[in-house]
């Protein structure tokens, strides 16, 4: 039910892309265009709230009640950076360009705010570059999954690395608002 939900609001939010795109653009939109300016929405999102989150503070996980085992701020960052990388290196055909060593939460020697937030930024460029090369032609072409031997197309990824920021930007949220940070999209 999560992932039909989720996959619908990508869904809604490609389709009012793509009218926003044509809008701004006399050319047709392509699907490249579409989900790259949606994309871009998430980034809007994502990084200023991992600005937000001072130095000192990306150590930070809850740890009154049930939160055995969660990420720390800095984690969830660094985990939304290895997923870009991996989702990108899958729709373009290549190895990550980048060493993820570490698991799911990115390499163990990127850790002050300075190397992660260059982690995540540079992971959205890499991104945006995936994004831009699907056409028409190899959007539904079967392609092999990051996760696990399943075959997948440049589409299913696509809305993966656009939603799944998000995942982990709720928890982001709720860890500024423990520190008395307003997250940035809030402030408007």
């Amino acid at each position: 039910m999560k992932l039909r939900i989720a996959l619908s609001c990508v869904l809604f939010g490609l389709a009012i892309s793509a009218v926003a795109v044509a809008a701004n653009n006399e050319e047709k939109p392509t699907f490249a265009s579409v989900l790259d300016n949606q994309f871009s929405n998430t980034e809007k999102t994502v990084a200023p709230a991992a600005e937000a989150m001072p130095e000192d503070k990306y150590g930070f996980a809850p740890t009154q009640g049930e939160f055995k085992g969660v990420r720390t701020f800095g984690a969830e960052v660094k985990h939304m950076a290895v997923a870009n990388y991996a989702l990108g290196a899958a729709i373009l055909g290549e190895k990550s360009p980048v060493d993820l060593g570490g698991g799911p939460d990115g390499p163990a020697t990127i850790k002050s705010k300075a190397e992660i937030m260059k982690f995540l930024n540079d992971s959205f460029a890499y991104a945006h570059k995936a994004l831009n090369s699907i056409t028409e032609a190899n959007i539904l072409e079967p392609i092999k999954s990051p996760f696990g031997p399943n075959m997948t197309t440049r589409l299913a990824l696509a809305t993966s690395i656009i939603g799944h920021p998000y995942d982990h930007y709720g928890q982001m949220v709720e860890y500024l608002r423990m520190n008395n940070i307003i997250p940035p999209a809030s402030r408007k």
